[in-house]
């Protein structure tokens, strides 16, 4: 028997409409307002974070083996049949940006919207309705105590 927190999780899958709705809108700003380009930073790291944090709940849950770094989270949950292939390739993508949301933010590019950030609404869906799939096909419901 697993313990899979299916509330955490899904707290977590519940934030991602908010963080879209931000990337939608900053990637379709005409304007570069700085404060526009800050947001758009911190909407990338919310969705890298909280990725993570689904996966590594996952991970934890189900007993899969152990994870050394986000990009091998998206890994295991490809390798776990968590998410496909393709959407893999896309979340690796996205959780390279952590290093340098996290670390080299003095040298982000403030100068105009990131490349992921307009098709991030429609990937992070996508990963949402994954994972929500992959807890009803294992029987997980969330606990009520």
């Amino acid at each position: 028997m697993y313990y899979v927190d299916r509330s955490q999780i899904e707290r977590r899958l519940d934030l991602l409409p908010r963080i879209s709705q931000v990337l939608a809108e900053t990637a379709a700003a005409d304007e570069d307002k700085l404060m526009l380009r800050f947001a758009e930073e911190r909407a990338l790291h919310l969705a890298i974070e909280a990725i993570t944090d689904v996966g590594s709940y996952l991970i934890d849950g189900f007993i899969m083996r152990d994870a050394s770094s986000y990009e091998d989270i998206v890994e295991i949950m490809r390798d776990e049949s968590v998410i496909d292939h393709e959407l893999a390739l896309q979340l690796t993508g996205l959780v390279r940006l952590r290093k340098p949301l996290v670390q080299k933010y003095v040298d982000w590019d403030r100068s105009h919207a990131h490349e992921l950030s307009a098709a991030l609404p429609g990937l992070l869906r996508a990963f949402s309705i994954r994972v929500k799939a992959y807890l009803d096909q294992e029987g997980i419901q969330a606990y009520i105590g």
